[in-house]
């Protein structure tokens, strides 16, 4: 090592082969309902909670504070856009659609700074293109694949992993569900399309020779075929051996399903309309989002932010946070400017402080980069 090599930042390695801690991570046993995730989306309830889900997430701005007093820093490049390729929204979405279905994501680096060795770009990663070995007896990640070739463990071209809250993913944990919500999704496509049920002609009177049989079976089926009105004499009866939608209870199952469904997703049953619920005012939509938050949202959030505030990608002392109350959880105009000039009053803060706060620029006010470390 040489005397300047002494004063350089030390590289940072990817912190990115996590131990697997289920049996199910990315291996669907026998036991389990092989379900697709194009499958899973095309049931209206998954498709709507993993929507809310991500939608929600995604549009939640990113930011880096120093975690010894809090304040907020200029963050680097990557935490505005991390790939180069798509908008951050469009790569937070489809990091929360990884850890919804799979239970874990990733990131594939695509450019590193030469003078700590941390990532400067990524890019997402379908889970479906990604494979890895482990050791046999630490379970640790040994190997990762991409399309079936191997990528570097380090650097750029090595994968960023992030890992759900101790979920295999909804494939996995509610394969049984999924099935059985798009078996009643198909079965109720049928029914729509064939309204008019199957059935048997049956003759009380005297009896008819084959080729009369056939002519009123054309004849019967030709008039289904046109939605025309079919004609029977006094002697021919049609029974259905269909059951009807109502009959099959359709409805019913829809709703059960839907209320299944949110429970698998862990969303409220109300924001799928499983639950009718009219009596719902400002007051407790507020509230409602709030636990929706610390109950639904939480984990996805802290899986993202706790995986980026790492070392090897953040500089010790910053955390990466989503900035929740500027969006989801954000109150109307009156009751923020109370609180805002409450806390003036108070001397709690400043003025410009107060106009940073309802994204207001102070006059004269500028951010001067060179001075934030």
């Amino acid at each position: 090592m040489g005397f300047f090599d002494r004063f350089r930042a030390p590289k940072i390695e990817a912190q990115n082969a996590p131990q697997i801690m289920s049996e199910n991570w990315n291996i669907a046993p026998f036991t389990v309902a092989n379900v697709q995730r194009g499958e899973a989306m095309s049931v209206p309830s998954i498709a709507r909670a993993a929507s809310l889900i991500k939608g929600i997430i995604a549009s939640t701005p990113l930011e880096v504070y120093r975690e010894a007093t809090g304040e907020e820093i200029i963050p680097p490049a990557w935490v505005k856009q991390p790939s180069i390729s798509q908008p951050r929204s469009v790569t937070i979405a489809w990091t929360v659609d990884s850890l919804i279905f799979y239970g874990q994501a990733f990131w594939q680096v695509t450019s590193v700074s030469e003078v700590d060795g941390r990532p400067l770009s990524f890019e997402w990663v379908p889970n479906t293109r990604v494979t890895f070995n482990t050791d046999l007896y630490t379970e640790f990640v040994t190997q990762y694949y991409v399309n079936g070739n191997p990528v570097p463990m380090t650097g750029v071209g090595s994968l960023v992993t992030f890992q759900s809250l101790g979920d295999e993913g909804v494939l996995v944990r509610g394969g049984r569900t999924i099935r059985a919500a798009v078996d009643l999704e198909k079965a109720t496509a049928v029914a729509v399309a064939t309204p008019m049920p199957t059935g048997v002609i049956k003759n009380s009177g005297a009896d008819i020779s084959e080729a009369e049989a056939l002519g009123i079976l054309n004849a019967f089926e030709k008039s289904r075929k046109n939605r025309s009105t079919a004609y029977f004499t006094s002697t021919l009866d049609y029974q259905v051996t269909q059951f009807s939608p109502k009959d099959m209870t359709y409805n019913e199952s829809a709703q059960f399903m839907s209320t299944q469904i949110a429970r698998m997703m862990n969303v409220p049953a109300w924001y799928l309309s499983a639950e009718m619920n009219n009596s719902m005012t400002y007051a407790n939509v507020i509230d409602e989002r709030k636990q929706f938050v610390d109950l639904s949202l939480r984990p996805y959030y802290a899986a993202i932010e706790d995986r980026l505030s790492l070392d090897d990608i953040t500089p010790r002392g910053n955390i990466v946070r989503f900035c929740i109350d500027d969006t989801f959880l954000r109150s109307n105009a009156l009751e923020r400017l109370n609180v805002i000039e409450k806390m003036l009053s108070l001397g709690l803060i400043s003025l410009e402080q107060a106009m940073e706060m309802e994204d207001l620029t102070p006059n004269g006010n500028t951010i001067n980069e060179t001075n934030v470390q």
